[in-house]
């Protein structure tokens, strides 16, 4: 994808300096594009948990890259070693406790390292591991698109050309990811093929990543797009203007449960009660198979209060931080939801499009199926 012109990926080495990660800094968007430079295990932790970076897929490559940084300063000490790599991936497991993705990259990294026995080639086998993650999102999210197109076509020719509306939450493009985006990889292959598309953009308080970044890169690549407030959505369904919606999603069960940002299930329950199609875009590595109830399995973030008590904006070319709340009122701050499977109408993957079932994501990823439940 592209900014001002300019071809960019989410996270990538450094041309010059080996051992330097580089990233977009997503808490200056969209006014100001700053790009940080990662070189120790503490900068990747903080910029997991801080959400310099944040979609559960670039979550994911963030952590195999921290992982080959620690690796660049790993013991000499062949004893010390093994304890010196579980501390090292246990500090990234611990930034984000809902997207699985991180789990999943720092457990492939592992493998991928204990392949090795010197210190040299478990670095050579990090690094290997860290750029393999990268490119499997880059392509799983073009595959998405592809398998995502299909809808929006057919709505198209419902439509006779009219303009497909689609409903999104939160930020599930590209620069959640590495490129394409999940949920948008649809939408910008049918923007490319020349479908007109229109997207209503959640603005997704309280860190306002729709308002902020969704709408962002939307604007970037050409969709034509409208930022709403996140409770306008209903409203929007009820009077038929809203065709499909599309979200993401940072983990979802083998049921076919889905954890979103906070607010996806309000939007699943709006889509429900007005016959409005509901699909959830993502990859494959997205997937908990281990989790059946995500209602009463899945961890919920709680971040801090003030993410809820304070909004940022530009004034006169310079970015404030303004309190919206009185002084002294508390605030609870839950990041994410779990909306239920019979409110989703089918999972986006790389591999297709399958109910939001046990039985269908068994048939659509049968290497990691497990006894079915009850």
């Amino acid at each position: 994808m592209k900014i001002d012109g300019q071809p960019f990926r989410t996270i990538w080495e450094k041309a010059d300096e080996p051992g330097v990660i580089q990233i977009i800094d997503q808490r200056h968007l969209p006014h100001q594009l700053m790009i940080e430079n990662l070189r120790r295990l503490s900068d990747f932790a903080k910029a997991i948990k801080d959400m310099h970076v944040r979609g559960a897929p670039l979550i994911g490559a963030t952590a195999a890259y921290g992982l080959y940084s620690a690796m660049l300063e790993a013991p000499a000490d062949k004893r010390r070693l093994p304890k010196y790599i579980r501390k090292a991936a246990d500090t990234l497991l611990q930034t984000r406790p809902t997207a699985v993705n991180l789990a999943y990259a720092i457990r492939y990294s592992l493998q991928k390292i204990d392949t090795q026995a010197d210190l040299e080639g478990k670095t050579a086998a990090a690094l290997q591991a860290a750029r393999d993650i990268t490119e499997e999102s880059v392509e799983h999210c073009r595959l998405i698109g592809q398998h995502g197109l299909p809808l929006i076509e057919a709505i198209s020719k419902r439509k006779n050309g009219a303009p497909v509306n689609i409903l999104t939450h939160c930020n599930a493009g590209w620069i959640a990811c590495i490129d394409h985006g999940t949920a948008t990889a649809p939408i910008y292959a049918a923007h490319d093929a020349g479908i007109p598309v229109h997207v209503w953009v959640d603005e997704t308080r309280p860190r306002n990543q729709g308002a902020r970044i969704t709408a962002f890169e939307l604007l970037q690549h050409g969709v034509p797009h409208t930022v709403i407030a996140d409770n306008t959505g209903g409203h929007l369904m009820q009077h038929g203007q809203v065709d499909l919606a599309i979200v993401g999603s940072d983990r979802t069960t083998r049921q076919g449960d889905v954890a979103n940002k906070i607010g996806t299930y309000l939007k699943a329950l709006a889509a429900k009660d007005n016959g409005v199609p509901f699909y959830v875009a993502l990859p494959s590595s997205t997937f908990d198979f281990e989790v059946v109830d995500g209602v009463l399995e899945i961890p919920i973030e709680e971040r801090s209060a003030d993410e809820v008590r304070y909004i940022q904006g530009m004034r006169n070319g310079k970015v404030f931080k303004v309190l919206l709340t009185p002084v002294d009122s508390p605030a609870a701050n839950y990041a994410f939801d779990v909306t239920p499977a019979r409110l989703v109408s089918g999972l986006i993957t790389e591999r297709g499009i399958c109910e939001a079932t046990e039985d269908s994501i068994a048939r659509m990823f049968p290497e990691f199926s497990l006894p079915k439940t009850a």
